[in-house]
């Protein structure tokens, strides 16, 4: 099994490059995303849970997702981890995740975990403007997450672009290699496809 990691800014778009890789590779593929492994906080109430930093590092239970991680490069399915954002929750399920032939985590943080990217066969950076990722990220964020444009502000202001600048846009030096124009770059998709194809 092939393990790649994507990693950008919120916004970017490393779920839609990850989504194009698994159609234009054409082989088994399971894709786990890293914002279903939020540390879950049930003892807060939902104001409490709802500021707290979730762009940082240590707000993600990294220690699950290498366990995961692993288990598929193992052979072994793991479990669906899910988030729900509009009430700061996990939302597990008992949907099974299977292994394929290439394994696909995408993430803000996916390259922070050291352990993680020694498993990883290949690293890409999406590097996109961040006023584009703001303006997608402001469109997701209405359509899928319930939130209004005074919270979004607020919480772009407060930990989105301090993370970003202090963490993410980092990530850059530890990718093999840089993707630009976002995940629907399709003359890097088929050459990254190529590649993976000619790997396995």
């Amino acid at each position: 099994m092939l393990f790649i990691g994507i990693c950008g800014a919120s916004g970017s778009g490393k779920t839609t490059l990850a989504q194009e890789l698994v159609q234009a590779i054409g082989v088994s593929s399971a894709v786990i995303k890293q914002d279903a492994y939020y540390f879950d906080h049930p003892q807060l109430s939902f104001e409490e849970r709802a500021t707290l930093n979730y762009d940082e590092p240590k707000i993600f239970d990294h220690g699950l997702l290498l366990q995961d991680v692993q288990a598929l490069l193992d052979g072994k399915a793991v479990t669906q981890k899910g988030y729900d954002f509009t009430q700061h929750t996990r939302c597990d399920s008992q949907e099974l995740i299977p292994p394929g032939d290439v394994l696909i985590l995408e993430g803000i943080h996916a390259f922070y975990d050291p352990r993680l990217r020694d498993l990883m066969y290949l690293k890409l950076f999406i590097n996109v403007e961040p006023d584009i990722c703001l303006l997608r990220r402001i469109s997701r964020d209405i359509k899928e997450r319930e939130r209004s444009i005074d919270s979004i502000a607020e919480q772009y202001l407060a930990t989105v672009k301090p993370m970003y600048d202090k963490y993410i846009r980092n990530y850059i030096h530890h990718a093999d290699v840089i993707v630009t124009r976002g995940g629907k770059n399709a003359r890097i998709v088929e050459i990254l496809a190529g590649y993976l194809r000619n790997a396995l």
